[in-house]
C-alpha cells in the first residue's frame, strides 16, 4: 500500500502525528493503539515491509483464544507511529485521542495475501494469532489456542 495516502489525509502542520521517516530495515515490531476518534477503537500495527500495516479493531484485540474479532484494515503508517500518543485535533482526519496500549515484537510465521500469521510478545498481548483476510478491506484477527504436547512434550 505504501505512505501515499497516509500523507494525503492528514495536515502535518495541524496534526501532531509523524511525518513519514525513512522506510526502515525488516523489523518485528507492533504496537496496539486505544483511539478515541468518534468511537472508540484499537490500531493494531505490524511492521513489514519497513512501514506499518494497520488495522482498526473496534472491539480490540482478543486476549482469550477463539475469540474472532473485525479488524479493517486501513493505511499503512510510518514507523515512527510506533512511539505516537496524543491528541489529534478537531477537524482533522482521525481526530481524537491515541493512547498506546501494548507494544513488543512478533513473529512472522505465515505470510500470504490472504493471511497472516503471528505471536505477539507484548506486555499485554502473548500467544500465536491469525489475521484472515475476507472481503475488501474486512480481516478476522483471533487468538489462536496453543499447541498441545504430546505425551513426550512434543508439539
Amino acid at each position: 500500500m505504501g505512505l501515499e495516502e497516509y500523507r494525503r489525509k492528514r495536515e502535518f502542520g495541524k496534526t501532531p502525528e509523524p511525518v513519514d521517516g525513512e522506510k526502515g530495515g525488516e523489523g518485528s515490531r507492533f504496537v496496539v493503539q486505544r483511539h478515541q476518534a468518534s468511537h472508540l477503537h484499537y490500531d493494531f500495527r505490524l511492521e513489514i515491509e519497513g512501514v506499518l500495516k494497520s488495522w482498526a479493531v473496534p472491539k480490540g484485540v482478543p486476549l482469550e483464544p477463539g475469540v474472532r474479532r473485525l479488524a479493517v484494515q486501513v493505511e499503512d503508517h510510518p514507523l515512527e507511529y510506533l512511539d505516537f500518543a496524543g491528541t489529534i485535533p478537531e477537524g482533522e482526519y482521525g481526530a481524537g485521542t491515541v493512547e498506546i496500549w501494548d507494544r513488543g515484537s512478533f513473529t512472522l510465521e505465515k505470510h500470504t495475501p490472504g493471511q497472516l500469521e503471528f505471536s505477539l510478545h507484548g506486555g499485554r498481548l502473548s500467544g500465536s494469532y491469525v489475521l484472515i483476510h475476507t472481503a475488501e478491506k474486512n480481516w478476522l484477527l483471533l487468538k489462536r489456542k496453543p499447541k498441545s504436547r504430546d505425551k513426550r512434550g512434543r508439539y
